[in-house]
Order: structure tokens, then C-alpha cells, then sequence
């Protein structure tokens, strides 16, 4: 259960991070970049069961 809601909100933060919004335009493809290694992560554990 926790595993599920933590890959969802690494996936709405991966969303918010993409340089498309007007808010992260300047950002780059740095904080989507990090955010998307930790969702590849996350799932990677969840698939293990580890999480």
C-alpha cells in the first residue's frame, strides 16, 4: 500500500517537474531527470518486493 501511493506521487512530481509548465521552464530537464531516476528506482523495489 505504501509502496503504491509513493509511486504515485513521484509520478504527479516527475509531471510537475517537466520544463513544459511555465513555472520549471527556466529549470531544464534536471529536476524531471532526478525525479524520473527515483520513480525507476521505486518501481524497480516494488517489482523486487522490497517495498
Amino acid at each position: 500500500m505504501l509502496g503504491t501511493i509513493l509511486l504515485i506521487i513521484l509520478v504527479l512530481i516527475l509531471i510537475g517537474a517537466l520544463p513544459t509548465w511555465p513555472h520549471s521552464s527556466g529549470w531544464g530537464y534536471y529536476p524531471s531527470g532526478g525525479a524520473g531516476l527515483i520513480l525507476v528506482i521505486v518501481v524497480v523495489l516494488l517489482l523486487m518486493g522490497r517495498i
